[in-house]
């Protein structure tokens, strides 16, 4: 099974929750920047991105991103998760309702949020969704 974690950081948080996923599933680790496959060719995906703004995925990379490979990921298996500052994961929320909408069925049923820096208890639910995502 071809397995990929794709994720936008800005502060290392994100980039902490990815590089456990990553680790656990035995899969290919990559930035949106630098990521230049193509989705259809992985069995197994988890995207990554933090809560910006007003609770939103972020808009420069991350969004032109997903928005672009959204209709391509029904059928595989799906993880999103991210961290966060403020507010109470709203921008989880949508991202799943989102997913769903496509037809898309999430690994856990839910994306994976971390407030901040994810301590080791958040780590430790990292790695358990990277060995779900390779199951």
């Amino acid at each position: 099974m071809k397995k990929a974690v794709i994720y936008w950081s800005a502060t290392g948080n994100t980039e902490a929750m990815a590089k456990a996923i990553a680790e656990a599933a035995n899969a290919e680790l990559y930035t949106v920047a630098d990521f230049s496959g193509n989705v259809e060719d992985y069995d197994a995906l988890a995207f990554g991105c933090p809560a910006m703004g007003a609770e939103v995925l972020e808009e420069g990379e991350f969004e032109p991103f997903f928005t672009a490979v959204e209709g391509k990921l029904a059928g595989k298996k799906l993880a999103l998760f991210g961290s966060y500052g403020w507010g109470d994961g709203e921008w989880m929320r949508e991202w799943e309702s989102r997913c769903r909408a496509q037809g898309i069925a999430l690994v856990n049923d839910a994306g994976l949020i971390a407030n901040e820096m994810p301590d080791d208890d958040a780590l430790a639910q990292c790695r358990e969704l990277g060995k779900a995502l390779a199951e």
